[in-house]
């Protein structure tokens, strides 16, 4: 982590206890610092705008820094914080093909049950509560060693 980047994690890490606009602000100016081009930092404003509430701002920022070539971490984290910005925005299927498209296949990617638990939001969207709860399930079983088994059981009850 270079240090333009360390000065945006400190951002984020004192977000909470500050007002949301100079939290904004303050993200602003740092990826005021950076070329246009810059992924990371396009990126980095569609998360502040995101943040404030401004969803309809953040997608087109969102798909910009995809577009610009933004690599891993920062790739999967935007794939998800875009999916759930289109779901806000009443898009729930065009979340789950985001979705799909960047994890399916993928249950390595560090982010893969944070994308599970977007998609399980998406799918509840859509009407299909029982596969949101599957979903939600599988991802939740193999952090629970003693119930493991039981939970992927269910899961798999819940789907006929």
């Amino acid at each position: 982590m270079n240090g333009w980047e360390k000065r945006v994690a400190a951002v984020w890490a004192d977000a909470g206890g500050r007002p949301e606009a100079d939290v904004e602000s303050a993200i602003e100016a740092l990826v005021a610092e950076r070329p246009a081009e810059d992924a990371v930092a396009v990126f980095e404003l569609a998360g502040v705008r995101d943040y404030v509430g401004r969803e309809a701002e953040a997608e087109p920022l969102y798909r910009r820094a995809l577009d610009l070539g933004l690599g891993e971490p920062h790739r999967g984290q935007a794939v998800i914080q875009l999916a759930s910005t289109v779901r806000n925005l009443g898009r729930p299927e065009e979340a789950l093909t985001l979705l799909r498209e960047q994890f399916a296949g993928h249950p390595e990617h560090p982010l893969a049950d944070a994308a599970t638990a977007f998609a399980a939001l998406a799918l509840a969207d859509t009407g299909a509560e029982r596969e949101a709860l599957a979903a939600a399930l599988r991802a939740l079983a193999p952090h629970l060693p003693a119930y493991s088994r039981a939970v992927t059981a269910y899961a798999d009850d819940l789907l006929g």
